[in-house]
């Protein structure tokens, strides 16, 4: 294995955005989800959060789902060649699990592992390796929310006229999904296939299936993950406190979970040569989580040009996984 590795950056990551996303989201009090995976720190905490927390890791049934959904999307993939493509891989764990499953066919392997980390891709790079020829994995840095021309991208990348196995694992709580859901639509070419995921409330009752999950957000991991981007840019701990709640979401009707930190005392905070001041009883959105059914998650793809082929609900009915191509 070589001792470099080749990373592709969006522009959409380059120094002088990045700074905008920052400045915008301490102004608007909301902040981009990116900026809790940017340093080599923040990436490690978040690890430990999914190995300490996923239900991929620890549950069994939802292990046993994705593997289902990676054996339906490979059995449709019928040539010798296969371009995997790993939007918001992460770590790559699932992505080498379904690459795994390609290669125990003898499939040549291209990986693309897709994410606002450069910390997660080369971790995702790292886990793939045994599996696929170092100079077919290209990892690629990239914002989803802000590029806009990700379509022509991977156009470029070989192999050409390839079908793709496209992946969205883990993306789905932490996007509109009315601006998330038309860049997929884009990217996903009539002959590729999309695997996503999504969080979903479980039982019958919508309202009491969300509110029965809070308490899994609520632990010291994600604190401690959530409030480093905070306690990076000067803010102390006993500036105030950090609080999960349910928010509607209209006109949808979805909801979501959401960590706001409340200010109990004023904060000046210097960042770019901006100043923000955060007086008493103010708060700043840190994150948020939307919460699905599987009847929400197939009418919001049918309303943006996807079909369902197949979907994988957990026993527990809290997570699921999409098998889907464009309509």
């Amino acid at each position: 294995m070589s001792s470099v590795a080749n990373v592709t950056i969006h522009a959409s990551q380059f120094p002088e955005n990045v700074r905008r996303d920052l400045l915008e989201s301490l102004r608007s009090r909301q902040v981009n989800h990116k900026f809790h995976y940017d340093s080599v720190k923040q990436a490690q905490k978040w690890l430990a959060l999914h190995q300490a927390y996923s239900s991929s890791r620890k549950d069994p049934d939802c292990a046993a789902i994705y593997n289902a959904a990676f054996a339906a999307a490979v059995a449709g993939h019928t040539l010798p060649q296969a371009h995997v493509i790993g939007l918001g891989c992460g770590g790559g764990q699932k992505d080498s699990r379904l690459l795994k499953q390609l290669a125990g066919l003898g499939k040549q392997l291209v990986y693309t592992p897709c994410d606002v980390s450069t910390p997660m891709v080369l971790v995702a790079r790292q886990a793939v390796l045994a599996l696929v020829a170092e100079e077919n994995c290209l990892p690629f840095v990239c914002d989803l929310a802000s590029a806009d021309d990700l379509p022509a991208f991977f156009q470029t990348q070989r192999p050409a006229g390839v079908p793709r196995l496209i992946t969205f694992f883990g993306m789905m709580p932490n996007f509109e999904p009315d601006s998330i859901l038309p860049k997929l639509a884009k990217l996903v070419r009539p002959h590729d296939q999309l695997l996503l995921s999504a969080n979903l409330a479980p039982g019958p009752d919508y309202a009491a299936g969300v509110q029965r999950i809070l308490p899994q957000y609520d632990n010291e991991l994600t604190h401690d993950w959530l409030m480093t981007f905070l306690l990076d840019l000067g803010v102390e701990r006993n500036d105030g406190e950090l609080k999960f709640s349910v928010q509607e979401c209209p006109p949808g009707g979805l909801k979501r979970v959401a960590a706001l930190f409340h200010f109990s005392k004023p904060r000046r905070l210097e960042v770019e040569g901006e100043c923000f001041e955060f007086s008493e009883a103010e708060n700043i959105r840190l994150f948020f989580s939307y919460r699905y059914t599987s009847d929400r998650v197939r009418r919001l793809l049918g309303q943006h040009g996807f079909e369902l082929r197949q979907q994988w609900i957990t026993d527990s009915e809290e997570e699921g996984v999409f098998l889907c191509h464009r309509a």
